[in-house]
């Protein structure tokens, strides 16, 4: 197979399958690889559990996949056992405070780095250790600010034992997709990131109902992008797994796609054996000869602009939630105060200038969307002075809905299936609109409000108390949400639920359906235009709707200046996605 022009492709090789093969069972590994993929890469593992590799074997392995032109690095997984009593941790993982897991640690890493040039470590250098030395060694602090500051320390430790015995080791730190949580188990970016040479990104999102994480398929792609940006050019891939997926491999080749669809440079499949002889490789073979054409078509991903700070905390997915409703995110831990529009979070709030940067940013001119979560976390710390909403601590229930604006005459009214529980914000008249609104009997209550603030606006998002609840949202209100949370981007999407927008800077944009049936959307493109091209099949679509233009509302004498919007309407395939360009 020849190799992928934008991206490569590598394979993680467990100690558990590599404790029983023979070279013979590897070589077979690799043949049935090449029927269907080009291997670029393997990453060989000397450590799992209670199983290791000698370096003597790791050398062995080394050889064979190198005779066939793939390179290699290894891996550690960090579990262990030691010792006759079992720590109190989770999955079995290392205790940084006891001595002797650390100097068994560092054999592992000792061994591996007299073998390999590089060295990644999967996703479980965290620990959830509670030991009575853990609890001694806390004291008084949180368990999040001991486990931070202790995994910190480790890492410089293992980093410099390894690159003592090899100074020219690549020492890469691979992240686990429940970033939520990362600050409770000691995963630490901020300061990891400036720590090992690499990071990587676990972009495995599996089954969003039947599994305890509630992963969102989008972060597949936000992610890659998070990560990105919290390492330029140092986030070496994306890393997938059957796990969850296999039952419906369309959920595993959704991993790749949206993995790829962010730009990673390198796509890890975990794991080596047990791909072989699986039809997932040989479906995935042909879906990345597709993928590759669409990724050398592709600028640098954008979207608005979502602040992550470091060890955020609170409203867990909500910008995947988000994403799956259509909008175009691009996920950050720093603050962009020359970004059009930026999205503020509960998780937002952990930065001690959240506020300050806020109101900064819409004061000179920015258009700040901030969520509930966010808002009452700052709720008395300035945030009212913003807006007139004030919390009520009530709440309302209802599957009906206005779509309004200060900026247009036309109302629009739309209703959904099933009902949606949303928290009662309080507002003053014409102190501050409400965009979208909930009907509730016979009262409505506000889920995008809007306020003017020197040269700025400022919004406030509404969130269903189940953020799931924003996918029985109807196309309606998905139409009036994004197009106020996308300002600044040329394009957004109206659409039911369950759809992706990828943007990138040059001119090309991509929707990915995950409905359940073929589905329309609407692309809703602002400025004049003459039609889209698909890029890879060359359609043209030039059929378009003009949508409703700014005009003066009641005695006003002003409106926002707003490009004219044009919408075209595209149907797209369950599980299927599209790319496309605008023609000027």
């Amino acid at each position: 197979m020849k190799a992928y022009n934008n991206f490569k492709i590598a394979a993680y090789v467990f100690a558990y399958y590599l404790k029983n093969a023979s070279d013979e069972d590897i070589k077979r590994g690799i043949e049935f690889y090449s029927q269907y993929i080009h291997l670029d890469k393997v990453y060989i593992e000397n450590h799992r559990g209670e199983v290791d590799i000698t370096p003597e074997r790791l050398r062995e392995v080394k050889a064979i996949f190198e005779e066939y032109g793939i390179k290699t690095a290894g891996g550690i997984t960090s579990t262990q056992h030691i010792g006759k009593e079992r720590k109190p941790a989770y999955f079995d993982v290392f205790c940084y405070t006891d001595p002797e897991h650390k100097k068994e640690y560092r054999r592992i890493v000792s061994e591996l780095a007299g073998v390999f040039d590089e060295i990644i470590l999967d996703d479980f250098f965290f620990t959830s250790c509670r030991c009575e030395l853990c609890i001694e060694a806390k004291g008084k602090l949180s368990w999040a600010e001991y486990r931070l500051k202790l995994l910190e320390d480790f890492s410089h430790e293992i980093v410099d034992l390894a690159k003592s015995i090899n100074p020219k080791l690549n020492f890469i730190i691979k992240y686990p997709n429940w970033f939520e949580s990362f600050q409770e188990t000691g995963y630490n970016p901020g300061k990891q990131k400036d720590i090992f040479d690499m990071v990587y990104t676990g972009t495995e999102t599996r089954d969003a109902i039947y599994s305890a994480q509630h992963l969102q398929r989008y972060e597949s792609y936000s992610l890659i992008r998070l990560l990105e940006n919290t390492a330029p050019d140092r986030n070496g891939g994306g890393w997938i797994d059957l796990g969850g997926a296999s039952p419906n491999l369309n959920f595993y080749l959704e991993q790749a796609d949206l993995t790829l669809f962010a730009k990673a440079k390198e796509l890890m499949l975990f794991n080596f054996s047990s791909m072989i002889d699986s039809n997932a490789l040989p479906a995935l073979g042909n879906e990345l000869k597709r993928v590759d054409k669409l990724v050398g078509k592709m600028g640098s991903p954008t979207g608005t602009w979502v602040w992550e700070p470091y060890d955020g905390d609170g409203e867990d997915q909500v910008f995947n939630y988000l994403g799956m409703c259509g909008l175009a995110l691009e996920p950050s831990p720093y603050m962009n105060m020359d970004a059009p529009a930026v999205l503020f979070t509960q998780s937002t709030a952990i930065a001690p200038d959240a506020m300050e940067k806020l109101e900064e940013y819409v004061r000179k001119g920015g258009h700040a969307i901030v969520t509930t979560g966010f808002f009452k976390a700052m709720y008395d710390k300035g945030i009212k002075d913003l807006t007139s909403v004030r919390l009520t601590g009530r709440h309302a229930i209802g599957h009906e809905y206005m779509i309004d604006h200060s900026n247009y005459t036309d109302t629009h009214f739309a209703g959904g299936r099933d009902d949606v529980l949303f928290e009662i914000l309080n507002y003053k008249t014409n102190a501050t609109v409400s965009d979208v609104s909930l009907i509730s009997g016979e009262n409505n209550f506000p889920i995008l409000t809007e306020d003017n603030y020197a040269k700025g606006r400022f919004f406030i998002l509404n969130l269903p108390e189940n953020f799931a609840d924003l996918y029985k949202l109807p196309l309606e209100v998905i139409r009036g949400i994004n197009k106020q949370l996308s300002i600044g981007q040329r394009v957004y999407l109206g659409n039911a639920p369950k759809f992706n927008l990828f943007m990138y800077d040059n001119n090309v944009y991509g929707i990915h359906s995950f409905r359940p049936m073929t589905d329309t959307v609407q692309v809703i493109v602002r400025g004049k235009c003459k039609g889209l091209r698909d890029i890879e099949t060359g359609r043209v679509y030039d059929e378009f709707l003009t949508m409703p233009k700014p005009n003066h509302r009641g005695d006003a004498t002003t409106v926002y200046e707003e490009p004219t919007e044009y919408a075209f309407n595209v149907n797209i395939g369950a599980g299927r996605y599209m790319f496309f360009e605008i023609i000027e």
